[in-house]
């Protein structure tokens, strides 16, 4: 069954790369969609210029942070489902500053749901959380192939990490939306909420301006199409699991479609074995794309990182009924294009710039 046409629908963080895409598409299917962003990322103001000159008054700014409690009850007020995608993303300043990243992220959801539970409490709701809840994955034995990292487990390489793996908090970030992620299951049993959890790996595409601390596959594109260095911290054979974010949004809406099938459960969301890469292919395959050899720099290990993460999705792809992921090298090529084309369009020169991709 569909979601009610029309109804007002919240996306918090709805101006960054996912919220942005995912708005795109609630907006173009008819609904009212709410966008609360603090606009704080480099980039996400054009985002939501752009929304607002395709979809006109179906795009509602809300400027507040996530940890405004006045303001997030406002924006709930009467939606029919809310987008969680607010948060702080990044590993590293949550080690600089963890007490921004606990409010933003764990307490920043904490009101949201409080919120939720009082004012909206039919409402749909779902949250992106992390596969970085699940730790450094220290319990598996890897082994470095000729492409990267692999678990010696023979199943657990195939299939990758399912929702059964332990939760092991590393890192003040993984705490931080680990904590989240258990309030929002922990609401859906205590209170009854219609609220799900999508532990997402790497999501990449269009309107995705990374840094070195986040959105590692466009960071390494962009500057790439500048000819900067990129800088590869540890050896570059981490492999992840990379998802496009055409098949991320589809997931989202199949999941509110289905919000009473799923309720109270969390699902591991990304490409799946089928688009694990490494940092080192995916550098060769951006070499590829753009014809000369990328320039790269080493450094070490950042604290929490992962030598591989594959998410097993099975879970989310039999509740959902979901197809096959777009292959990663022809969503690579796709961000590559959009990236390349966008160097001197208005609403993305100046962000792309500042990640140092020449106009």
């Amino acid at each position: 069954m569909s979601p009610p046409q029309r109804e007002a629908v919240l996306v918090t963080g709805g101006a960054g790369f996912i919220g942005s895409n995912l708005a795109d598409r609630l907006a173009g299917q008819g609904y009212t969609v709410r966008v609360l962003d603090a606009l704080t990322r480099p980039g996400v103001k054009g985002n939501l210029d752009w929304l607002q000159r395709r979809h006109g008054e179906r795009i509602v700014p809300i400027l507040a942070d996530i940890r405004d409690r006045a303001q997030v009850a406002q924006a709930i007020d009467g939606v029919g489902a809310i987008f969680h995608f607010a948060a702080q993303v990044a590993v590293t300043s949550s080690l600089d500053e963890p007490r921004s990243d606990f409010e933003i992220n764990a307490a920043g959801t904490f009101e949201l749901l409080d919120a939720a539970r009082r004012q909206c409490p039919d409402a749909a709701i779902l949250f992106a959380s992390t596969n970085k809840v699940y730790g450094d994955l220290s319990a598996y034995d890897f082994a470095l192939g000729e492409d990267g990292y692999h678990p010696t487990d023979v199943e657990l390489a195939g299939r990758g990490v399912s929702e059964a793996a332990p939760l092991g908090f590393h890192t003040p970030y993984g705490c931080s939306k680990g904590a989240a992620d258990q309030y929002v299951l922990d609401f859906a049993r205590s209170y009854g909420l219609r609220a799900a959890v999508l532990r997402m790996s790497c999501i990449y595409g269009q309107r995705q301006l990374g840094t070195e601390d986040q959105g590692w596959v466009a960071h390494f594109l962009i500057r790439a199409l500048q000819d900067a260095p990129i800088t590869i911290f540890g050896d570059g054979r981490q492999v992840r699991d990379i998802c496009d974010v055409e098949d991320t949004c589809r997931a989202y809406l199949a999941a509110w479609r289905e919000i009473d099938s799923i309720a109270g459960r969390a699902f591991n969301w990304g490409g799946g074995p089928d688009n694990a890469v490494s940092l080192i292919v995916l550098i060769q395959e951006i070499e590829r794309l753009i014809g000369r050899n990328v320039q790269l720099r080493h450094s070490d290990w950042r604290p929490g990182d992962q030598r591989w993460f594959v998410s097993d999705t099975s879970a989310i792809d039999k509740a959902l009924s979901l197809t096959p992921r777009i292959p990663w090298r022809e969503g690579v090529r796709q961000l590559a294009a959009w990236l390349g084309e966008r160097r001197n369009a208005p609403d993305l020169r100046a962000p792309l710039l500042q990640q140092g991709v020449s106009a």
